[in-house]
């Protein structure tokens, strides 16, 4: 089991490397950057405004699910970072260098990853034909938390699929009501 966890860090660290060059050139590192900070917050109360403009009433069931996801995800964020304890790679490797301050220590798993699934998952369910551009929100988000050398690859898939297990059978109950 060691040479395979071994095998599966190397190529986490390889895919981090190769998504902290494409932000090596300044467009590509501001773009990193402001990707990486709406995902600090400022992006849900647009969503919100953008829910509302589309759906008018309706769209307080989804803003709801949306909020309850996020919370029910950042009640055991903190723990998991805690137990899993993972040094973010620019911490692991001098070669890769961190384009913005990080909101905690610990890279496991994904927190803006996570957040942005909990709160899509309830969008794409009640709006489907938005599933493309939030599919492109959350690459986008992806890529800039790779790209800032904040997460690994496996950080970023833990956090969607943590978010995705607890706010997809959540929306689903909740947009049927």
């Amino acid at each position: 089991m060691g040479d395979f966890a071994d095998i599966l860090f190397r190529a986490d660290l390889w895919f981090v490397r190769v998504c902290a060059r494409t932000a090596r050139p300044a467009f590509g590192r501001g773009l990193a950057i402001a990707v990486s900070r709406v995902g600090n917050g400022g992006l849900y109360p647009l969503l919100a405004l953008a829910l509302v403009y589309e759906l008018g009433r309706q769209s307080r069931a989804v803003i709801l699910l949306a909020a309850i996801n996020i919370l029910l995800m950042h009640s055991v964020y903190p723990t998991i970072k805690r137990r899993v304890g993972r040094t973010r790679p620019s911490q692991a490797c001098a070669d890769l260098k961190p384009l913005l301050a990080t909101l905690d220590e610990h890279s496991f798993p994904s927190g803006h990853i996570m957040t942005l699934t909990a709160a899509l998952v309830p969008v794409a369910l009640a709006l489907p034909a938005t599933l493309p551009l939030a599919l492109g929100a959350w690459i986008a988000m992806a890529w800039a938390r790779l790209a800032s050398a904040h997460h690994y690859p496996s950080d970023i898939l833990a956090g969607a699929a943590l978010a995705f297990v607890v706010s997809y059978p959540l929306s689903r109950i909740g947009l049927a009501w």
